[in-house]
């Protein structure tokens, strides 16, 4: 392959396939227990849908009126789209209405709006809380000590299926450090769940750290960036 021409989408598509395949062998994974999100905010249709052409129809949106005009442009019912932004208030009923998962609830408020909002003819909508892993001020997400609490209140709500926990961890330089926050997002899970709410999910893991993901648990990675390429 000629060093000087640029990756197609395809072509970093199975790239990111195959980092996922490698880190399954390595740290003894089911083989294809790892789902691939690719996460495709600031990309535009034309990127989306080479992506999709290549078999990819799970997409990540972090901006809701993006989300949507993509979601009206593309018009196909296969793809899996998966709110990752940050939620408001006044957003909640759009985002229940188009969107299959929520990576990142913080709040009971959040978690009963969506619920009451979800339309009654949609499968349940796919839930994930947003852990605070590493205890950042400037990170979104509630602290482990309070995951509990929140996970009381959304657990029964109807409309929602909570699946499991999110983290985006701060910058790591190497594997080991890597793998530190997403070691610890397992191991909140594994306190958390029980026989009635088993949180199967760990989204964890993007571009420059999925292999630490895939070694501490990971089930689901997000991937933007070696997937697309640098955002717009």
């Amino acid at each position: 392959m000629n060093p000087d021409i640029p990756l197609s989408i395809p072509d970093r598509l199975e790239a990111v396939r195959a980092r996922i395949r490698a880190a399954e062998a390595r740290f003894g994974r089911t083989p294809g227990s790892v789902r691939l999100l690719a996460v495709s905010k600031k990309q535009d249709v034309a990127a989306i849908r080479s992506a999709r052409d290549a078999g990819q129809l799970a997409f990540g949106e972090n901006y809701l009126q993006e989300a949507l005009a993509k979601q009206a442009a593309l018009g196909d019912p296969r793809l899996e789209w998966h709110f990752i932004g940050q939620i408001q208030s006044n957003k909640t009923r759009q985002i229940a209405e188009h969107f299959d998962w929520v990576h990142g609830l913080t709040t009971a408020h959040h978690a009963e709006r969506l619920a009451r909002q979800r339309p009654p003819g949609l499968p349940p909508l796919k839930v994930c809380l947003e852990i605070n892993i590493s205890g950042e001020a400037t990170k979104g997400g509630v602290l482990p000590d309070q995951a509990a609490t929140l996970l009381a209140a959304c657990r029964r709500l109807p409309g929602l299926e909570l699946v499991g926990l999110m983290c985006l961890p701060a910058p790591a330089l190497d594997e080991a450090a890597q793998r530190h926050p997403f070691r610890a997002l397992r191991e909140l899970r594994d306190r958390l769940a029980s026989p009635g709410c088993p949180l199967p999910v760990l989204s964890m893991g993007m571009s420059d750290d999925l292999e630490a993901a895939v070694a501490e648990g990971a089930t689901l990675v997000r991937v933007g960036t070696a997937i697309f390429g640098p955002r717009h």
